[in-house]
């Protein structure tokens, strides 16, 4: 018995032995942000600079896991690992992001996460941002002009028929937003439906591009929130549970303050962005209350790599205390901060030190959802949901993890280890202890020769096993 439960009634007891496949379906609700760091948020770091008081609220309504990581320290990989649960250098982008009218990720074929849910029952909806591909009309039935780029071209798109193999063919039934950010379009399922003002892309030269309504970036946190909102709102008192994707494009760069958020934190404007998206996830939980649906939803919050800053504002650290940010492989750029909570299932105000990656959700998300993962598919996702549900289980889920940084660099994280393979050429070799050491500081390679050959060899073998398919 728990130290200071003296008693429990009857019902409560037997409440407490609920499994997963006993309790009701939960609605889902995943919010994924855009380069946020590790420390940004207070619940993870408290000389945090941005007041962040709904993400501590969830986390104190839930569990916060310190060892959660992104396969890839860039976007569209990680967000490949989250929707598919398999390594992204399993599909046939092999290294880096996506660029402009690229191909799909996800192969036609393929367990998508939404698709998963939307089999088992679920109402599924997205909103933000995509950035794993589609395949694009053409006035003239070639690839589209430019294809892989990551500005402008475009020339030969046909704005007037549909986008397909985007969301809407990965088991969206709604989806509004961005396939990837430097197209400049917002797609409503599978039609261009606006016009993006970019400080880092041109507009685009296509026939119907400036007859489209024109969006500034300021615009687009707030249009993605109300859209989530409205399909929170719509799906009240509705018979089947609901699989909810709100990918806001925040805090990526440029940093698109909204004028009532400018100054509000001692972290410039990063620190105002990230301000401005934990309130817009407060408003997101605030309907989810009003609706009567809060206390049957799982809520989980990550982001899909580190910060790119280092420092920002009056010294705040938006990746803490770890080596490193966005497209790199030590730790600030492959450490999420990552936060479950689903009322009266996890525990509250708890915190978990277990090994858990983000394609690890299809795994963890079946049981719960009652969906099945055919044979073959998800093939590196791991079932975490005992310890989402306050379990401690005999021996770790995931004992190892396998982690890629935009540029050459991969390592293998195993227990408390972390091994590094680095340079233009692969050929460096690093060791680091992590409970040790965080932030990366003291190379183990040359003082642990036994460890770096075993977890080199075993960093070998894995990846051979995964680069497979993909065509």
């Amino acid at each position: 018995m728990v130290a200071g439960m003296k008693w429990l009634p009857l019902w409560l007891l037997l409440a407490c032995h609920l499994t997963a496949a006993d309790a009701p379906r939960p609605n889902i609700v995943i919010i994924l942000a855009d380069d946020l760091g590790w420390g940004d948020a207070g619940c993870y770091a408290a000389d945090s600079k941005i007041p962040t008081p709904n993400l501590d609220k969830l986390a104190a309504s839930g569990m916060r896991f310190t060892n959660a990581y992104c396969p890839v320290s860039v976007c569209s990989p990680s967000r490949y690992a989250l929707m598919t649960g398999a390594y992204p250098w399993r599909s046939w982008k092999k290294r880096g992001v996506l660029g402009n009218w690229d191909r799909p990720m996800i192969s036609k074929n393929q367990l998508s996460l939404p698709g998963m849910l939307k089999k088992a029952g679920y109402a599924t909806g997205g909103f933000g941002k995509w950035h794993l591909g589609a395949e694009y009309p053409t006035t003239d039935g070639k690839p589209p002009v430019g294809r892989g780029d990551f500005k402008g071209k475009g020339t030969n798109i046909d704005l007037q028929r549909p986008i397909t193999e985007g969301p809407m063919d990965r088991g969206f039934d709604e989806w509004r937003g961005m396939i990837c950010s430097s197209e400049l379009l917002m797609v409503d399922g599978r039609q261009a439906s606006a016009r993006i003002s970019h400080e880092l892309y041109q507009p685009l030269d296509i026939a119907g591009f400036k007859d489209l309504p024109a969006l500034n970036l300021e615009d687009l946190l707030p249009r993605a929130s109300s859209q989530a909102i409205d399909f929170v709102g719509r799906r009240a008192g509705g018979k089947e549970p609901f699989f909810l994707y709100f990918a806001p494009y925040v805090p990526h760069i440029p940093l698109a303050v909204g004028e009532e958020f400018r100054g509000k934190t001692k972290a410039g404007d990063y620190g105002d962005y990230v301000h401005q998206l934990d309130h817009h996830i407060g408003l997101l939980l605030e309907a989810l209350e009003k609706s009567g649906q809060r206390e049957n939803t799982l809520v989980i919050f990550a982001s899909d790599n580190g910060s790119q800053f280092e420092t920002t504002g009056d010294g705040h650290r938006p990746n803490a205390h770890l080596r490193g940010g966005k497209w790199v492989i030590h730790e600030g750029g492959v450490r999420t901060p990552f936060i479950a909570s689903w009322p009266g299932r996890i525990p509250a105000g708890t915190v978990s030190d277990a090994l858990l990656a983000l394609n690890d959700m299809p795994a963890t998300l079946a049981p719960l959802a009652g969906a099945e993962i055919p044979a073959g598919a998800a093939p590196d996702s791991l079932d975490l949901s005992p310890v989402l549900l306050g379990k401690t289980p005999a021996e770790p889920i995931r004992n190892e993890v396998v982690m890629r940084a935009s540029r050459p660099d991969s390592a293998l994280r195993q227990g408390d280890w972390k091994y590094v393979k680095a340079g233009e050429k692969n050929t460096s070799e690093k060791l680091y202890n992590l409970a040790e050491d965080p932030s990366e500081k003291t190379d183990l390679a040359s003082s642990e020769p036994d460890r770096l050959k075993k977890m080199a060899a075993r960093f070998k073998s894995l990846m051979e096993e995964s680069q497979q398919g993909g065509k």
